[in-house]
């Protein structure tokens, strides 16, 4: 009696260790078999996502300089409020300058040199300091400051034109895969020949008939850059309309595509209601891929000369100084430095959340 009074104590504190031991377990290391054990505890779709996403170092640093960029952009101005976005520093300004004059010729000749004490009434190029935290550009408005809205612009552009180009890109591409036959044709033609389009010498033209416009009409020039990524958004849907195209025709012959077919949903549910939010992982991650090139493209025509006009600024404009100026190239890092750098954080974040992204939504990966 004794014997089994111990047995059935031993096996009590075995099922006691046990019931302590609960495994998390996902839906893809099930391998298609239901558990019957009620300690296993399983993962929902969104938290092994999160799970793989958050295990990428890439991807956690991604996250950080977009968020950062985010932050330093819209809520820096609210925090620094020293200086305004096109307030000019008008500290009266000593510069000298140097020149070197020879006199006489051979062993009679002589050098002197010769100062010149300029006073300006504009603080401009000024060292950093206390003041000015990146010091001023050549107009004297204080870069650190500048920096901030111009980040607000770039970003802003960047994000509104990614946006409108998914939009379309999920119109046309939907419309394409679900109905194909004639509609499919006409579509992918109509991308072949956008893809086939060279993006920058044609935002180049149109940049110069839209400053022609301006001189004739009176359009502000200020939009000029948004006009440039509006039409660059009307040529750069294809891409996103060709994969979600693919997409749909994958999805469009499975059993619930079938079953909702029987119902007799309309069109209109069918594709926004069941199919597009399979492809919605797809699209996120091309989105997120998309925004550092987008912010390429928005630096390159600011750099050129067509983006925001002065006083305002975007990171690219800033840039533009020291193809107006080589001194400041070669003795003012930290006029044109500063913005060059955010913008490749930027692009630097946006491809390395894409890339977490990617590999997070792919069901495929174990990790």
């Amino acid at each position: 009696m004794k014997e089994r009074d111990e047995e059935k104590l031993n096996d009590e504190n075995v099922s006691e260790e046990i019931n302590t031991d609960v495994k998390e377990v996902s839906f893809a290391d099930l391998d298609g078999e239901k558990p019957l054990d009620k300690n296993v505890r399983l993962l929902s779709p969104g938290r092994m996502v999160a799970r793989r996403f958050f295990r990428s170092k890439l991807s956690i640093v991604g996250l950080v300089l977009v968020i950062g960029l985010l932050i330093f952009s819209w809520f820096g101005p609210v925090v620094y409020q020293r200086w305004g976005e096109t307030e000019v520093d008008y500290t009266p300004k000593i510069t000298y300058s140097y020149t070197e004059i020879t006199i006489g010729e051979g062993d009679d000749a002589y050098t002197i040199i010769q100062v010149i004490e300029r006073k300006e009434d504009v603080n401009k190029l000024a060292p950093i300091s206390g003041d000015h935290l990146l010091g001023t550009n050549y107009t004297g408005i204080d870069v650190f400051t500048q920096l901030m809205y111009g980040g607000r612009i770039s970003l802003t552009i960047s994000f509104l034109s990614v946006f409108l180009t998914t939009i379309i890109g999920i119109i046309f591409g939907g419309l394409a895969g679900y109905f194909g036959g004639k509609v499919d044709s006409v579509i992918m033609r109509i991308c072949d020949i956008l893809m086939c389009l060279p993006g920058v010498p044609i935002l180049l033209i149109v940049g110069t008939l839209y400053n022609g416009l301006s001189e004739t009409m009176g359009l502000p020039v200020f939009y000029r850059i948004y006009f440039l990524m509006a039409f660059l958004t009307l040529i750069s849907w294809p891409g996103i309309a060709r994969l979600v195209r693919g997409q749909i025709l994958s999805l469009r012959e499975q059993e619930y595509m079938v079953a909702a077919e029987a119902m007799g949903y309309s069109t209109s549910r069918k594709i926004f209601k069941h199919l597009l939010p399979n492809v919605l992982p797809q699209l996120i991650v091309a989105m997120t891929l998309s925004l550092g090139s987008t912010i390429l493209y928005e630096a390159t025509l600011s750099y050129l000369n067509l983006g925001v006009p002065a006083p305002n600024a975007a990171w690219g404009t800033m840039i533009n100084i020291i193809s107006e100026s080589p001194e400041v190239l070669q003795y003012y890092f930290n006029v044109w430095g500063p913005p060059g750098i955010c913008i490749i954080l930027a692009v630097l974040g946006f491809n390395f959340l894409g890339d977490g992204l990617r590999d997070a939504l792919d069901p495929k990966m174990r990790r």
